[in-house]
């Protein structure tokens, strides 16, 4: 500022005003400090800034998910962007891969940068590192997964009653002898929905059978060679569901088309295949949204208490989910 100054011929506190705001300042006078600014090649350091006036908001929030280049998480990520300008923040991201170690870096970087808050997409494992965060008055939401015994605003889907449905449809259309192939099941949201799965067989008196049950697929490839493996045993399935939409693009690569398939997600040319697929769809933009609007909340004086919303899924029964299977009636 002293620089400015000397440039600018005014005095520092005419500078400061200046740069925070102009309150109070000659228009003229503005003009010439801001010229000084330019010519001097400085710009304002916020992360310095936001050191001295410790009382102030940092005006950034952090978004910490799977995978940045999920659409669902994109999706997620842009609805909470634009929750974030209609309050003057801007938002950090960063990736998780579902690595807990990798989670607690990033969210460290994030608190160092004094964010506001935090919306998490936790990975499996105790949150309880997060406590001390969250006392010293950064605010966390959690989107798409809960983290058990930490007492957040979360904002997720009914993963178990959505599953649950699509299976008891597939037992209606004539399936008894329906696979799974999911992420991993320590995971919240994939843990439900496979609790899902097992309710739906046993409310029908089917027994679950392991041999055509995956978990822990992270890739089209993996998904792709344990669908390949459950339809090569003895009794193979007639009908599969898939935890997510990385886990079904990679079994539709070899999928037979006499198969009856469901997916939860919904994803791009889900539609345009042959049959079409059919799936439990989310809204993420609305998940993105309802968490952002929650965490904005918080930071802005909300005390009450921790809530969680459970946002709607669609069916969308298309084709592939409606193939008949050997149990139908007429067959």
């Amino acid at each position: 500022m002293k620089d400015v100054a000397a440039e600018a011929g005014v005095g520092v506190m005419t500078v400061s005003r200046v740069v925070n705001g102009g309150v109070g300042v000659a228009p003229a006078t503005i003009a010439r400090v801001e010229a000084a600014v330019r010519r001097l090649g400085y710009h304002r350091d916020d992360v310095a800034r936001q050191l001295r006036r410790t009382d102030q908001l940092s005006q950034t929030i952090g978004l910490l998910v799977d995978h940045v280049a999920d659409p669902f998480t994109t999706a997620i990520a842009s609805a909470a962007e634009d929750v974030a300008r209609q309050h003057g923040s801007v938002v950090l991201i960063g990736s998780s891969r579902d690595d807990l170690r990798r989670e607690r870096e990033v969210i460290a970087a994030f608190t160092a940068r004094r964010v506001d808050g935090l919306i998490l997409t936790p990975v499996a494992g105790s949150h309880r590192f997060l406590r001390s965060t969250i006392a010293h008055g950064t605010k966390v939401v959690c989107v798409d997964r809960a983290a058990p015994g930490l007492e957040v605003d979360t904002v997720v889907v009914d993963n178990f009653d959505a599953v649950k449905r699509a299976v008891h449809r597939l037992i209606t259309h004539g399936h008894r002898r329906i696979g799974y192939l999911g992420d991993r099941e320590e995971i919240w949201a994939v843990g439900e929905r496979y609790r899902g799965y097992l309710a739906a067989l046993e409310d029908a008196g089917i027994r679950a059978d392991p041999a055509i049950v995956r978990h822990g697929l992270r890739s089209g490839p993996d998904s792709a060679t344990a669908v390949t493996e459950i339809l090569s045993t003895p009794e193979p399935p007639t009908a599969i569901l898939a935890s997510n939409d990385i886990v079904a693009i990679g079994v539709l690569a070899v999928l037979p088309r006499h198969i009856a398939f469901i997916s939860f997600d919904d994803f791009t040319l889900a539609a345009q295949m042959t049959p079409p697929v059919t799936v439990i769809a989310q809204e993420p933009a609305a998940i993105g949204t309802t968490a952002a609007h929650l965490l904005f909340a918080r930071i802005h004086g909300d005390t009450s208490p921790p809530r969680t919303i459970v946002m709607p899924t669609t069916f969308i029964p298309r084709g592939s989910g409606e193939i008949a299977g050997p149990y139908a009636q007429g067959c």
